[in-house]
């Protein structure tokens, strides 16, 4: 099985309180789900997410595909982090982890993912062309979501740099 491996990271002029608050509602995912998905929750939701918690929904990845994806968030630590991994779905293997800490300005974010595709030849292939690609494009567009919704992140002048005058 081989693993591929996204990383992506960003900063919210939010406080962890904020973001945390914002992530741990489950019903906040349709929020930062691009439309083209045609993302929908097919399960009941509770008002905060907690280990072990399953949420069903389905997507449409392509034109003429719908497909139901089955995940359980099985690690949280209020407010530093949450793992959410597939149980059913179109992955051979999902693992997704969201850590929060506090940066000066904010929060700095990442979401890292594992993940696999079944059948290994074309799977890869699948990966390089179709998957992977749109993977991007849904963070990129999360990224977008979220800094409309907190702002854009600017960093705070550092006191140890003076400037001549």
């Amino acid at each position: 099985m081989r693993l591929q491996r996204l990383f992506f990271r960003q900063r919210l002029p939010a406080t962890l309180e904020e973001c945390w608050a914002f992530f741990s509602d489950p019903a906040k995912l349709r929020d930062i789900t691009p439309a083209f998905l045609d993302f929908r929750v097919t399960s009941p939701l509770p008002p905060r997410m907690h280990a072990g918690m399953i949420v069903s929904y389905r997507i449409r990845p392509v034109a003429g595909l719908r497909l139901n994806w089955v995940t359980e968030i099985t690690q949280v630590r209020e407010p530093f982090f949450f793992v959410d991994e597939q149980r059913f779905g179109p992955y051979r293997f999902w693992h997704h982890q969201h850590h929060f800490r506090p940066v000066a300005g904010g929060v700095e974010m990442d979401d890292e993912v594992h993940y696999s595709l079944p059948l290994e030849l074309p799977g890869a292939l699948l990966d390089r062309f179709l998957v992977a690609p749109k993977l991007e494009r849904i963070f990129a567009y999360r990224r977008a979501v979220l800094e409309e919704r907190f702002g854009p992140f600017v960093a705070p002048a550092d006191p140890a740099i003076t400037r001549p005058t």
